[in-house]
């Protein structure tokens, strides 16, 4: 089977699976309601509606791109569950015997997966972008403050999202080809991504030397991607993140593509090429 139809094979799969629907409206929840407490919060203290008095006019600068990075900083766990899913339901339902019958060639398989990870990364991230900013931009605009959306680097920054969002998928392919074990592989993304690296991160910011490891944490390196992201508030001074990002925008796009391709390799190295039971 060729690399075309392999990957039309992929995209009916997916597309009936189930589980990705749920977790794209999880996805959209997950983006608007706190989109929208922090853009009401942010923004009432900012114009003195919480609080009272003239507000912290300081915290309108780059809040709006701020709110809207919100879509990949907390929401980039469902693309990376997205792409370990792609992986490990075959294993788990046992549907990569007739796939590998079907397309003896392991490898096309495996780029079929990787195409259709990117488009669905895509995807999810219009929908995750649809949800934080609506919510974000309605709320601003309520509140009388600029939502940005016509400023050429908010778009960029928005870009920057669906590349994320992208890679982000590209890693959890990654992790599902190594870690064969669907409850394993959910387990270890979703303890890395909620306890172990927050955890770190926020230690960085207070022990020497120590946030010279933790930039270069897949998550920290999605957020120096987008170029803004809501765990800068408290390292900033205000809401402006391009001061506090530790790293370059493409330096992080680089290092989280880094996380993808390893991944990648190993898993394919080690797990891909092994005996499917």
């Amino acid at each position: 089977m060729s690399l075309a139809a392999s990957t039309r094979s992929e995209i009916t799969k997916q597309f009936t699976n189930g589980g990705l629907l749920i977790l794209g409206v999880v996805l959209v929840g997950y983006g608007a309601l706190p989109a929208a407490g922090l853009a009401f919060t942010l923004g009432g203290t900012a114009t003195g509606l919480i609080g009272g008095g003239d507000g912290l006019p300081q915290l309108r600068e780059g809040l709006a791109g701020l709110l809207y990075s919100l879509a990949s900083s907390v929401g980039y766990v469902v693309p990376l569950l997205i792409g370990t899913l792609i992986v490990t339901v075959e294993f788990r339902h046992k549907t990569l015997t007739p796939t590998f019958l079907a397309t003896p060639r392991r490898g096309t398989v495996m780029w079929a997966k990787i195409l259709v990870g990117i488009l669905l990364g895509v995807l999810y991230a219009a929908a995750a972008i649809i949800a934080t900013v609506g919510t974000a931009a309605g709320v601003l605009a309520g509140l009388g403050l600029d939502t940005e959306l016509g400023a050429s680097d908010t778009w960029a920054l928005l870009g920057r999202i669906v590349i994320a969002f992208a890679l982000w998928t590209l890693v959890g392919v990654g992790v599902g080809t190594l870690v064969r074990n669907q409850v394993a592989a959910i387990v270890i993304v979703l303890a890395f991504t909620q306890f172990v690296e927050p955890i770190a991160r926020l230690a960085g910011q207070f022990v020497n030397g120590l946030s010279n490891v933790t930039n270069y944490l897949p998550g920290a390196a999605s957020d120096a991607l987008v170029g803004a992201s809501v765990f800068s508030i408290g390292g900033g001074g205000g809401t402006s993140a391009a001061a506090s990002m530790p790293l370059e925008w493409w330096a992080g796009g680089l290092v989280l593509a880094a996380y993808a391709v390893v991944f990648l390799i190993l898993g394919h190295i080690l797990s891909w090429r092994r005996d499917v039971s």
